[in-house]
């Protein structure tokens, strides 16, 4: 009997867990090809053997995504599985256009396939966009569980953009473990914050293994989503943040409108800085497909370091890159900040520019007057490090997660941007986890 020939359309997370859960051990199927997109440079690789199991002796090569009609043609492929996210509705659909035309199905996996029961209570923090504040709403939610008594660990969306075998599964307590694993600045964005609050955190490939560890030291594990993915673990509590910045995306991005119907609670963020109609607009839209769940406000209110480096003077901001790429946004917590400390001008990155940056741009144009902190190898890094410090300015507002200083060395006064969540009013997360916990 032969095998069904597939192609998984990815980049480098949600794909290789959809392959575990339901393509690795199965012989009804062939997994012929990965295909990468959005992440720089992940193509070319191939998943290792000792990953894709028995009947992937070889491995399975990763393409670039726009290779995908010939891979359908080459292989006889006769079902594509799209498993990435943060997509508009629309682009999702031309991608199933493409493959329908070149001969061969189009599939989207649910839930029930694809998220893993645990031993332990599983909180999940999702989004509808990438950059709407699920990593602060995380550490919120922490902060309340430990200040109960509960021992937290974090699980976050796969980033495995280096060597795939050894980052199968990563556990995260120290700043060193970061510079063990050979962390990217995307990575240590998103890590960071959890260590340097005292919290552990996973990681990897694998996310039946991360999980079996997880469960030995936590008493309730929080799922730390990416993008706007849904969990890889069966919650008890879902959480999904929304961004009045973004009215309508609720509703018309993918899997983010999955996770506004099936969410337990909508965290509106941002609400501060946002339009009153806006805000309207995206109450008006949970409440039409999820009218059960419970609607909290909070801002990310801002803290500046040094506010005086940035009044009058002209900086250069550098933001969270795949809230500036994927995301869509045209600003983040730097320019807010700078906006706010009175800075004279922002400065355009864009006529100092270097390397592979270029091309972030002429993919991105909309990036506009910005510099998405871009380092997911260390070329990136290089030409990130390069750029900043060709661009004519007085300081360099950092509104990444992480400190920039640690990783490139930047010579030019730096200001450091952070922001945690607030919630106003009721009800709000307090009160929901007072419920969940007893």
């Amino acid at each position: 009997m032969s095998r069904e020939k597939i192609v998984i359309i990815g980049a480098a997370g949600r794909d290789f867990h959809n392959f575990n859960c339901v393509f690795r051990d199965d012989d009804k199927y062939e997994v012929v090809a990965f295909t990468a997109a959005q992440i720089p440079d992940i193509d070319g690789r191939r998943y290792p053997a000792a990953l894709a199991g028995r009947l992937y002796p070889k491995g399975i090569p990763i393409h670039a995504e726009d290779e995908l009609p010939d891979l359908i043609a080459e292989h006889g492929v006769e079902c594509c599985v799209f498993s990435y996210s943060d997509v508009a509705h629309e682009d999702v659909m031309h991608k199933a256009a493409l493959v329908n035309s070149c001969g061969a199905d189009f599939k989207l996996l649910g839930e029930r396939l694809t998220q893993l029961p645990s031993s332990k209570p599983v909180i999940a923090i999702c989004a509808v966009r990438t950059g709407c504040g699920k990593s602060q709403t995380t550490r919120r939610i922490a902060e309340i569980l430990e200040a109960a008594g509960k021992k937290v660990v974090s699980v976050r969306h796969p980033m495995p953009y280096g060597d795939l075998e050894k980052q199968a599964v990563q556990r995260f307590a120290t700043l060193e473990d970061l510079k063990k694993h050979d962390c990217t600045i995307e990575e240590m964005e998103e890590y960071e914050p959890h260590v340097a609050r005292g919290s552990v955190i996973y990681a990897g490939v694998d996310y039946e293994k991360i999980l079996r560890a997880a469960e030995k030291e936590a008493d309730v594990i929080l799922w730390d989503g990416g993008n706007n993915d849904t969990p890889f673990y069966k919650p008890d509590l879902l959480v999904v943040v929304a961004d009045p910045h973004r009215p309508g995306h609720e509703l018309t991005y993918y899997p983010g409108e999955t996770n506004i119907r099936l969410a337990d609670v909508v965290v509106i963020n941002k609400v501060v800085e946002a339009e009153f109609e806006n805000i309207e607009t995206v109450r008006q839209n949970v409440r039409s497909i999820n009218p059960d769940c419970v609607i909290i406000e909070a801002a990310s209110p801002l803290t500046i370091d040094h506010p005086e480096l940035i009044r009058d003077k002209r900086v250069l901001v550098v933001e969270d890159g795949p809230t500036l790429t994927h995301g869509g946004m045209t600003y983040g917590a730097g320019v807010i900040a700078a906006m706010r400390a009175g800075a004279a001008d922002l400065v355009d990155p864009r006529p100092w520019v270097k390397g592979k940056l270029a091309e972030t741009f002429a993919i991105y144009p909309e990036i506009g007057s910005l510099l998405p902190a871009m380092g997911y190898g260390a070329e990136q890094v290089r030409d990130l490090e390069a750029t900043i410090n060709a661009v004519e300015c007085d300081a360099v507002v950092i509104g990444t997660p992480i400190d920039l200083n640690r990783i490139v060395k930047i010579r030019k006064p730096t200001v450091r941007v952070g922001y945690d969540l607030q919630e106003i009013g009721k009800p709000d997360l307090a009160d929901v986890l007072r419920k969940f916990t007893a």
